[in-house]
């Protein structure tokens, strides 16, 4: 019996909160010669937020129930011997079973992965994160964006897999190195012309052929351009009259690298109706082309195109160029502290950490960090806690301080007693303050963020926050 390809059974996606104005940017470069004719928004991630965290909370939402394997996806992870698909485990709270696969090497990583569990048995779960360092006055630096996006397999799900095809093609149209982080480009002309012709056309006419279908049977399209502006290009050599919704995704948010063209299928998926066929490709050392057919709507999809429209527009340039890494500011000598992490500790107490589970006693008391004797007043001696994963329940600001002498590498740092519905009270520190910042009362919504960074020794820690529990809307 031959093997069927499996189907997409849900997407997620997830984009920082801060969104950079490019054309406020571009005029501040001005003066250089320096940032070109900008437009739309780039995508910002907050200092607390890293390629592992934008893919956990992308990935959030998927894990209703246990997939067979994990995939993390990336070419700017911040370990390089550590598995992220490991930390996703304890994440999302999964069970150390699940088998785990960290890929990278190419922007395309995270479509090549999808297509190797779609032609494969079982559910996995592709995970996609990426905020990538970029020289400051180059045009990466503003056309890049932060973003983490999702996928979920299954055997039988709403977007089945009907063609496919790949193309391997060591394109050098940019390369980055251990020794030369931000990539280096080339010609821009030479890239268009042989990424076009060579390498992405090729793969989508050969899996439209597979498919059985016409290039103009393809009603959406998520494509990752090495370039903007390629599509009109692209869909000439290949008879294509769809929209490409990656090219949308670029201009709104940025070029999210391995996590772009899987957000890019989300917004396709949320715009497709029963019927119609979606094109995915992924470029990057060659192109992966994946044709879907669409029968239902796929979960998930909607919310990916809500995270597109949620976010805050920053004008703020030097704010930008702190949190994107691109100039170091001297935050003096109350910044000058160590913060190493004991391997000790992360073994006895990291799965609890970075799952957010406390526990529940013996009277129903919730409480965080689990104790062996409950923090409950009478409590006689040791007890079994019940676990209870908070990171997915509603709370409310109970107190909260906005400091200026506390060191945050984007003050101020805001921090206060976090009031769960289920009666857990937990002192935390509280991100993504908009420009009210927080107030007694306001909802929350936990989210996974980078707790401590050990400079010295290249190590970071992560823990939850709470977090607006509703986003502003872009203007249109």
């Amino acid at each position: 019996m031959t093997h069927q390809p499996g189907s997409i059974v849900a997407v997620g996606g997830y984009l920082p909160l801060l969104r950079l104005d490019r054309a406020q940017a571009a005029r501040s470069l001005k003066h250089f010669g320096l940032g070109g004719r900008q437009a739309g928004y780039r995508a910002v991630a907050g200092w607390d937020e890293d390629a592992f965290t934008l893919a956990a909370e992308a990935s959030r939402a998927l894990t209703e129930s246990q997939p067979a394997r994990i995939c993390f996806a990336s070419t700017s992870a911040p370990f390089i011997d550590r598995a992220h698909s490991s930390l996703l485990v304890d994440a999302l709270a999964l069970p150390r079973t699940t088998r785990t696969l960290d890929v990278a090497g190419s922007r395309r990583c995270a479509v090549a992965a999808l297509l190797d569990a779609l032609l494969g048995d079982g559910d996995s779960l592709i995970a996609a994160g990426e905020r990538r360092p970029a020289k400051l006055g180059s045009p990466a630096h503003l056309a890049y964006g932060d973003g983490g996006s999702a996928a979920r397999t299954g055997a039988d799900g709403p977007a089945k897999l009907v063609g496919w095809a790949s193309q391997a093609h060591d394109l050098l149209d940019s390369y980055a190195s251990r020794g030369h982080e931000t990539a280096y480009p080339s010609e821009e002309r030479f890239v268009r012309d042989i990424a076009s012709s060579a390498i992405i056309a090729p793969a989508i006419n050969d899996a439209c052929a597979k498919a059985g279908i016409a290039p103009g049977d393809i009603k959406w399209a998520a494509v990752h351009e090495p370039l903007s502006g390629m599509w009109k290009d692209i869909a000439r050599r290949t008879g294509i009259t769809a929209p490409n919704l990656a090219a949308t995704l670029a201009e709104q948010a940025g070029d999210l690298g391995a996590a772009h063209a899987l957000f890019a299928l989300g917004l396709a998926f949320d715009a497709a109706r029963p019927g119609d066929h979606v094109l995915l490709a992924g470029f990057g050392s060659g192109c992966d082309a994946l044709i879907f057919r669409v029968d239902a709507r796929v979960p998930g999809a909607a919310a990916v195109r809500a995270a597109l429209g949620a976010g805050e527009a920053m004008t703020d340039y030097v704010r930008f160029l702190s949190l994107s890494g691109a100039v170091d500011l001297d935050f003096g000598v109350r910044s000058e502290f160590e913060q190493k992490a004991q391997a000790t500790v992360v073994e006895r107490y990291g799965r609890d950490t970075l799952g957010f589970i406390g526990g529940r006693d013996e009277q129903g008391n919730v409480q965080f960090p689990k104790t062996p004797i409950p923090v409950r007043p009478g409590a006689q001696g040791r007890e079994a806690l019940e676990d209870v994963r908070l990171a997915d329940l509603p709370a409310k600001v109970a107190s909260v301080t906005a400091d200026r002498l506390n060191f945050t590498p984007d003050p101020p740092f805001w921090f206060g007693l976090v009031q769960f519905d289920n009666g857990a009270r937990i002192l935390m520190e509280l991100t993504d303050a908009g420009p009210a910042g927080f107030a007694v009362g306001d909802a929350l919504g936990m989210r996974l963020r980078i707790k401590s960074i050990d400079r010295k020794r290249g190590m970071r820690t992560y823990f939850w926050k709470g977090a607006p529990a509703q986003r502003p809307q872009m203007e249109a």
